[in-house]
């Protein structure tokens, strides 16, 4: 039987793992040793709550009983608290959601295999991934991202020209903020841009705008 736990630990900590090698590869908080100790954590309650008890129940005969979805339901509710610890607030900004949403996840497939379902467990990992990959090449290829550009122009005329310019470009301007510094015009502009255009689009303003710099882009 220890075998058998064993294998099914292993199963979890590789499970989680994997997906959090790709959460690792994508530069992200929680990456892979956070889901491996997730997955096998997890797997480590299922079978403590499955079968931990056992000599106090049969010490105890049929007065006791155990129920081993008490000890599951608060391993959902405890990775709650590992998942709010990566989302953040950032620049009018959520960011972290999937991450928390890949722990969460991770923790049901280290469920699942504490409770002896590796199938079940192996074919959520490789949706997890197959979402996880999927969604990010999708977004790249057609998607949107929110950037926050700060632009310096010595005349008020530059940053109308700027902003006439972004509309021509359809580029959406969620924010908009500017102030004078030591002569110059600062603008901090929040911007929606295509993830695999925006790089190129922020060199071609550039070009058409010879008296505007980027002081930086966030």
């Amino acid at each position: 039987m220890t075998s058998d736990f064993i294998l099914r630990i292993l199963v979890a900590a590789i499970l989680g793992g994997i997906i959090g090698l790709e959460r690792e590869f994508r530069a992200k908080d929680a990456g892979f040793r956070t889901h491996f100790l997730v997955g096998l954590g997890s797997a480590l309650f299922m079978i403590m709550s499955q079968y931990g008890y056992d000599d106090i129940l049969s010490r105890l005969g049929s007065s006791a009983s155990v129920d081993p979805s008490r000890v599951a339901s608060q391993v959902v509710t405890g990775i709650g608290f590992i998942g709010a610890g990566t989302i953040i607030f950032q620049k009018h900004v959520v960011r972290g959601l999937t991450t928390a949403a890949g722990l969460w996840v991770t923790a049901a497939i280290g469920l699942t295999c504490g409770s002896g379902m590796f199938m079940l467990a192996a074919t959520a990992t490789i949706l997890v991934l197959l979402c996880l990959e999927a969604m990010n090449f999708i977004l790249h290829h057609f998607g949107a991202r929110t950037i926050q550009a700060t632009f310096v122009s010595k005349t008020r005329e530059g940053v109308q020209q700027l902003l006439q310019q972004l509309q021509a470009d359809s580029v959406a301007i969620s924010t908009c903020e500017m102030r004078e510094h030591h002569g110059s015009y600062e603008v901090t502009l929040e911007l929606q841009v295509k993830r695999d255009k925006y790089e190129s689009q922020l060199i071609a303003l550039m070009d058409k705008m010879k008296d505007m710099d980027i002081d930086r882009i966030e």
